[in-house]
C-alpha cells in the first residue's frame, strides 16, 4: 500500500518498537512525527533515517503523560504536515520488580507506569481524535501479553497493559465508524529494555513454537498491516509472541 501524502505520529519512536514502526511507515511513503521524552539524540538519528527514505520528519519532545504537551505535539504535527492520518502509541515505561516482592512496588512506581502506559495513550488519542475522524485514520496502541496473563516486569506493568487493552476497546467504540482502533501485544522483544537480560529472554522464548524472542521489526510488521489493511478490524488486541501463550 502506498502511503504517500499520509502522516503518522509515533510516540516513543526514538528507539525500539516505535522506531521500527516509524521507519516501516516511512518506507511506504508516510511523513512521520518522531516523539521522544528523553532520548533526543536517538530521536534525531531516527528522523535522519526517515528523511533518507525520502519523506519528511518532525522531531518533537513531549511527555505523553502531560496532556498539554500532547495537545501541542498533535497541533504542531498538523501545522507542519497539514494533516494526521495514523497514530501509533508506542511510548511506555516500566520498572523491573519481582512480582513476589510486594513491598518493593511503591506508589511512585504505580503512578509512573499508569500515567505513561494508560493516561498517555488516552491523552494522545483524545488530542488526535478530531483530525483522525476527518481523515478516516486509525490508531494502534502497543500493549503487551503481560496485560493478558498478569505477567511482565512488575505487577503494575501488567495491570497498566491490561488497562491499555481495555482502553483500546472503549476507544474503538467511541471513535467508530470513522477511526479504527486496535492494539498489538508483544511478548518478549529484544529492545534496549532487555539490555543485560538477553540470556533470560532467550531462555524464556526457547520452548515456544517459533523458538525465539521477537525483534522490534516483528512487532512493527503487524502494526503496519493493521494500518495498510484490516479495514474491517477494530477493537482487537493482536498478540505477537511467537506462540508463547497459546
Amino acid at each position: 500500500m502506498d502511503l504517500n501524502g499520509k502522516v503518522a505520529l509515533v510516540t516513543g519512536s526514538a528507539t525500539g518498537i516505535g522506531r521500527a514502526v516509524a521507519l516501516d511507515l516511512a518506507r511506504l511513503g508516510a511523513s512521520i512525527t518522531i516523539n521522544y521524552s528523553r532520548s533526543e539524540e536517538d530521536a534525531r538519528k531516527t528522523a535522519d533515517e526517515v528523511r533518507e527514505l525520502g519523506v519528511e520528519a518532525l522531531v518533537y519532545k513531549a511527555d505523553v503523560k502531560d496532556d498539554q504537551q500532547v495537545r501541542s505535539m498533535v497541533e504542531e504535527t498538523i501545522n507542519k504536515f497539514g494533516r494526521l492520518d495514523y497514530l501509533v502509541n508506542s511510548a511506555g515505561t516500566t520498572t523491573f520488580i519481582p512480582h513476589q516482592n510486594l513491598d518493593e512496588l511503591k506508589e511512585e512506581h504505580w503512578d509512573q507506569v499508569m500515567d505513561v502506559n494508560v493516561k498517555g495513550i488516552f491523552f494522545t488519542c483524545r488530542a488526535a481524535a478530531d483530525e483522525l475522524r476527518k481523515n478516516k485514520g486509525c490508531i494502534i496502541n502497543i500493549t503487551s501479553v503481560a496485560g493478558l496473563v498478569g505477567g511482565g516486569s512488575s505487577i503494575a506493568y501488567g495491570a497498566s497493559k491490561a488497562a491499555a487493552i481495555s482502553l483500546t476497546k472503549s476507544l474503538s467504540r467511541v471513535l467508530a465508524p470513522e477511526v479504527r482502533v486496535n492494539s498489538v501485544a508483544p511478548g518478549v522483544v529484544l529492545t534496549r529494555w532487555m539490555d543485560g537480560k538477553e540470556e533470560f529472554a532467550k531462555k524464556l522464548s526457547k520452548g515456544t513454537p517459533l523458538g525465539r524472542a521477537a525483534y522490534a521489526e516483528d512487532v512493527s510488521e503487524v502494526v503496519v498491516s493493521l494500518i495498510t489493511g484490516a479495514n474491517f478490524v477494530t477493537g482487537q488486541n493482536i498478540v505477537v509472541d511467537g506462540g508463547h501463550y497459546i
